[in-house]
């Protein structure tokens, strides 16, 4: 079955979301008759789990320093549902830790509050870890 060859060899190399899987067959020449049977085979055989793959994105996005609309922004065109990435968000570290995380290594200065916006924090952390010293300014 020349689907499920290419998906297991896709999936070897990385995660994929159901969508991602679905383009990267179509991308191969695959009949889309055939990609269905083996995207069923491999959800029913748990390969394929769009609830694993949007916590671990979600975990992976976190990490590089994403803020929770940028986030979110990637699952939805990773072809989730909004249940499945509200869930993943709810897994993450609050989205103001991660942000003073990152003002405590870059500290309190407009172009760390460019920073975190640019990288999809919400604006109302943004302003409250990067003006939550007195005296600090944005300007």
């Amino acid at each position: 079955m020349r689907a499920l060859d290419v998906a297991t060899k896709a999936l070897a190399r990385r995660d994929f979301s159901e969508r991602g899987l679905r383009e990267r067959l179509e991308r191969s020449g695959v009949d889309p008759a055939e990609t269905e049977r083996v995207l069923a085979r491999l959800r029913g055989e748990g390969v394929l789990d769009e609830a694993r793959f949007a916590a671990n994105r979600a975990q992976a996005l976190a990490g590089r320093g994403k803020g929770d609309e940028a986030i979110r922004f990637d699952l939805e065109t990773q072809g989730l549902s909004g249940d499945l990435i509200e869930a993943a968000l709810a897994e993450l570290e609050p989205e103001r830790a991660r942000a003073e995380r990152v003002v405590a290594r870059r500290g309190r200065c407009a172009g760390t509050a460019r920073l975190l916006a640019g990288r999809g924090f919400d604006p109302d952390v943004v302003e409250a870890v990067v003006a939550s010293s007195p005296g600090a300014a944005l300007g």
